[in-house]
């Protein structure tokens, strides 16, 4: 790719649905790692995102669009923003065009009456500073409704949603197929318990019609895109041993033997696989939703002389915060007055507290000991020190073990060689 000076390189880091194995990963991988402006790509399965640096000249809705063509998607979140300073329909509507002129914004929506704003975008591809410098920019003054640890608790009730439901369709499917299973596990012993041929198409046509929905979907969307997943191949297996179990039931077809037993529980062992998978997904989050609780949500302002307590995303550069003992530090920044111990051992792993004085640097997230501090910030929201930590360890997630990517290689051929 040739490269330009006079263009820096953008990094994005997008959530990705309806991956279901390394093949699809491995898939969208190439699928962007081809596009026109793109530097590098790493889709990461166990993560469900992208990691993709593109040239300036391509947009990130080029990216999002990229990822809808190759049969996946980014899902869209709604962020609520409470807005200062509108007096009139005009002031709505004009932030309303302002607001839908961003970048990837798919829809904006400000109400006068309530002093909000709903912006809806792919999920990781607007960031809350863009939205409130737009509206700063526009003679207003933005403030995010939800607070970081109540975004994040947000998507962990979603994701646990998700996991009840997984975990009720692999309870169901397992009840519907033990009773065609038993009889199997009791033939050695000399024991006929073998169902009638109904009995066991009652049994399996939920669990592969209802139940494995999910694996018929992806399939399709994969085959739509010109390409195959392990899905495809669940698919093409339990639907051969299903139909041909459904063929000798009811037509009298030759041989008389059935396989719905077959069918059923590959189905069920496949979302056991999945269902165990998505708890290894959670726990290796778990890192990141431990440092994002570190960030105060508040931070005490001196502004025109009063102290004034606000957001912490509303803190500006420059502005002079209060810290009182036994708090954390909100932001980045250098002490103008006072002297204290602070534990910085969330940055340092140092277990004693160490004095800070006026001139030295302390760190957002550390916790003040037992003086009174006035600090000035220097580095406040995704340029905190706190906040580049977590976007490293989210980008190292995201990248790939050399073992990783020969397994998407493998991956890649492995389907249509068995297909």
């Amino acid at each position: 790719m040739t490269e330009h000076p006079d263009r820096t390189p953008t990094r994005l880091r997008l959530s990705v649905e309806g991956m279901t194995c390394a093949a699809c990963s491995s898939r969208l991988e190439r699928v962007l790692q081809k596009r026109p402006g793109v530097e590098s790509a790493s889709v990461s399965l166990a993560g469900n995102t992208a990691l993709v640096t593109f040239d300036q000249a391509l947009a990130p809705s080029d990216i999002v669009d990229a990822i809808a063509q190759a049969g996946f998607s980014v899902p869209l979140e709604s962020r609520e923003y409470a807005i200062a300073g509108m007096t009139c329909a005009a002031c709505s509507s004009r932030l309303e065009k302002v607001l839908g002129r961003l970048p990837g914004v798919e829809r904006a929506a400000v109400n006068l009456a309530t002093e909000t704003a709903s912006v809806t975008a792919p999920a990781g591809l607007l960031d809350k500073e863009r939205v409130i410098e737009a509206v700063r920019r526009a003679g207003f003054e933005a403030t995010p409704v939800l607070s970081p640890l109540e975004q994040q608790a947000q998507e962990e009730r979603r994701a646990e949603v998700r996991s009840r439901r997984e975990r009720g369709d692999l309870l169901l499917a397992a009840g519907l197929s033990l009773p065609l299973v038993l009889p199997m596990l009791a033939m050695p012993l000399g024991a006929d318990m073998m169902l009638p041929g109904w009995v066991q198409f009652l049994l399996a046509t939920p669990v592969q019609f209802y139940i494995g929905r999910r694996f018929y979907a992806s399939a399709f969307r994969a085959l739509r895109a010109g390409s195959g997943n392990m899905d495809l191949l669940v698919v093409l297996g339990t639907t051969a041993a299903w139909g041909l179990s459904t063929w000798v039931t009811f037509l009298g077809g030759a041989g008389g033997h059935l396989y719905f037993e077959a069918a059923a529980m590959v189905i069920t062992l496949v979302l056991l696989g999945k269902w165990l998978e998505g708890r290894a997904k959670r726990s290796a989050a778990s890192a990141i939703r431990a440092l994002s609780r570190l960030r105060p949500e508040t931070a005490r302002v001196e502004r025109q002389g009063e102290v004034a307590e606000v957001p912490v995303d509303r803190v500006l550069q420059g502005d002079v915060v209060v810290v009182r003992p036994g708090e954390r530090v909100p932001v980045d920044g250098l002490i103008l007055d006072g002297v204290s111990q602070l534990d910085e051992s969330m940055i340092t792993g140092e277990s004693l507290p160490v004095t800070r004085a006026p001139g030295d640097a302390v760190t957002g997230a550390s916790i003040n000991g037992d003086g009174l501090l006035r600090v000035q910030a220097t580095a406040v929201g995704a340029e905190s020190t706190l906040s580049r930590i977590i976007r490293l360890v989210a980008d190292a997630q995201a990248s790939k073990a050399p073992v990783q990517k020969l397994v998407d290689r493998i991956s890649s051929i492995f389907v249509p060689v068995v297909v």
